[in-house]
């Protein structure tokens, strides 16, 4: 690793630990800077802001997780077996930033740079999403033609309800959390087996014009 890779990744960790410590919106870049080491003006060299730092971390995130949520869709050949892999593995892997994770949900306005649902986090939202997509079209679920392609953002969706409820339960070891991940991924199963019934139609028709609304028509 180049020394400047190293430097940058030893301000991310030291600001993730004090995000940890302090929370997001107390912590500032002297701190920060003092934990890794650095001057400030080389802290704010190599990220601009702290947001740029929690950036920087989605992105890392990422990354890291890739593999595992590959080699997950490589592995299992249902979509509920893809589902609990990728959503299980996110619990798993953001298990240690969970509390900023938390002070981090507060920013869910699409107008603020670190929302999931912001203009500046689409590039990270869409592989996202492209995960979900793969894990829907590998496990052959048949939609009607006006839903079928809003699939994998809604699957995204009920993703980040997911881990919201997950980043606030304070039951033991999150035990609220996994209950709620089983009874609902059975219930959208079930629905999905059910959605291609003939006298649905009429919702299907509804339903297409309201995702169509929400997310604009989508290219078939």
């Amino acid at each position: 690793m180049l020394k400047s890779e190293a430097t940058r990744a030893r301000i991310l960790e030291s600001a993730l630990a004090i995000f940890r410590e302090h929370g997001f919106e107390k912590s500032t870049m002297r701190e920060i800077a003092t934990a890794a080491g650095v001057a400030v003006g080389a802290a704010y060299y190599y990220f601009d802001s702290k947001d740029a730092i929690v950036m920087a971390f989605y992105q890392r995130s990422q990354q890291e997780m890739a593999p595992s949520l590959d080699a997950i869709l490589a592995e299992e050949k249902t979509l509920e077996a893809r589902l609990r892999g990728i959503i299980g593995h996110k619990f798993e892997y953001f298990s240690p930033n969970r509390a900023l994770l938390g002070a981090l949900s507060s920013h869910v306005d699409p107008a603020h740079a670190l929302s999931p649902f912001s203009a500046e986090t689409a590039a990270i939202r869409e592989q996202d999403i492209a995960f979900f997509q793969r894990a829907v079209e590998a496990s052959r679920i048949k939609l009607p033609s006006n839903i079928q392609p809003y699939l994998p953002r809604l699957l995204w969706l009920y993703q980040m309800g997911l881990i919201l409820f997950w980043v606030y339960d304070h039951s033991p070891r999150q035990t609220r959390t996994q209950i709620l991940f089983d009874k609902t991924l059975k219930m959208i199963l079930v629905s999905l087996k059910l959605a291609g019934m003939p006298f649905l139609r009429p919702i299907h028709r509804l339903a297409g014009e309201l995702l169509e609304t929400i997310y604009g028509k989508h290219p078939t």
